[in-house]
């Protein structure tokens, strides 16, 4: 993983570019981002740039035994540490090597934390990274570096830390080994202990630029049309693992619809058993698809503002769904759609966080049904 296979963020790049050049590489790093934005890509090409004896000003050179090694993710100076499950054989992020190698291999570095719990085989247990993981690191910390010139540990979601292993960390952060390079990922960074963000040096990560993602989706997609892709590229909000997501279920749209439209009926009338009934078939959905469906309600959205704003007639969809959109729009107005929007947006979220799926699902219908019968007593 080198900088050149990393997707836009050419402002993160030279950045970090920039540190290397100047020498001055802090020891401890925060890259804070939303899903997808490409942290931990970033973080693993960054290691890869810092120990090439051959790099240029622009990336690694790619083929020194270094490189060679940090492209395979299997660098003896690189280190990883993730969210696990304990189990009664696995305990710590090594234990799960095997099965983090493959996640790397299957979305070049780009997963999600549902696709990790997924590969877990974890379903509802919460992963975590525990005291026990930061026992081994300071054991593998007492080594020296193998080949290299600084030892990388990259710790992917560092807001799942258990408060019990903060002070290990600490530790370890305010007396670090020479020559060491502490690469702290998180995507929700107000969940970080205050005492370790203090110890590190912030890195922001923005969305990635439409364009690139264009690119990397013509690229990665090529079956589908430009206007296709021009339209995931806008939805993805700069998020990489967003667009695959839109994109791979593209297909499922006019699935989606119906189901929006029986949602939004099932709400209008304020059934709460059929609302209870129809969040329980939403929770047998895999995640990915979940998140699919609220970025399609996120899109219908935009769409009903568009109605409001310029008329029916300025709206481009499909005509079923400009006739819902049509007769919908009176209860989804301008009033409210921030309501809506911000909904599902935490929706997603929650999702990407392991929530309870038909809670959350009838935590937002009741929600809808409130906004909605607001807009009826207008009438």
């Amino acid at each position: 993983m080198f900088f050149k296979d990393i997707i836009g963020q050419d402002s993160a790049k030279a950045y970090l570019r920039q540190s290397v050049a100047k020498q001055r590489v802090s020891h401890a790093q925060l890259f804070s981002e939303h899903e997808g934005f490409g942290a931990l890509p970033l973080a693993i090409a960054y290691a890869a740039y810092v120990n090439c004896p051959h790099r240029t000003e622009e990336d690694a050179c790619g083929t020194c035994p270094s490189c060679v090694k940090f492209k395979k993710f299997s660098h003896p100076d690189l280190h990883f540490i993730y969210p696990t499950i304990k189990t009664d054989s696995k305990r710590t992020s090594r234990d799960y090597f095997k099965e983090w190698l493959e996640l790397l291999n299957e979305t070049n570095a780009y997963g999600t934390l549902a696709k990790w719990i997924e590969k877990l085989d974890a379903a509802n247990k919460q992963a975590i990274i525990n005291v026990e993981e930061a026992e081994q690191l300071l054991k593998t910390l007492n080594y020296k570096s193998y080949e290299s010139e600084y030892k990388v540990v990259i710790i992917w979601l560092i807001e799942k830390l258990q408060h019990q292993a903060a002070p290990k960390l600490l530790k370890i952060l305010e007396e670090p080994p020479e020559k060491t390079l502490f690469l702290l990922i998180t995507e929700t960074p107000d969940e970080i202990l205050s005492t370790i963000k203090s110890r590190t040096q912030l890195l922001r990560i923005p969305p990635i630029e439409k364009e690139a993602l264009e690119t990397a989706l013509q690229l990665y997609f090529p079956e589908n049309d430009k206007d296709t892709i021009n339209r995931i590229a806008g939805l993805s909000e700069g998020s990489w693992s967003y667009a695959q997501n839109l994109i791979e279920h593209n297909e499922q749209e006019e699935e989606f619809f119906n189901l929006f439209v029986e949602w939004m009926r099932i709400c209008y009338v304020s059934e709460m058993q059929k609302a209870l009934d129809f969040s329980e078939k939403f929770a047998k959905m895999g995640r990915e698809v979940q998140k699919s469906f609220f970025a399609y309600a996120l899109e219908l959205l935009h769409f009903f503002m568009q109605c409001h704003t310029g008329g029916i007639e300025t709206v481009k969809v499909r005509d079923e769904e400009k006739d819902f959109i049509a007769k919908f729009s009176q209860y989804i107005t301008l009033r409210n759609v921030s309501l809506f929007a911000e909904a599902f947006e935490k929706a997603i979220s929650h999702i990407e966080r392991n929530a309870n799926q038909t809670i959350l699902f009838m935590d937002v219908s009741i929600q809808i049904m409130m906004w909605i019968n607001k807009e009826k007593q207008r009438k």
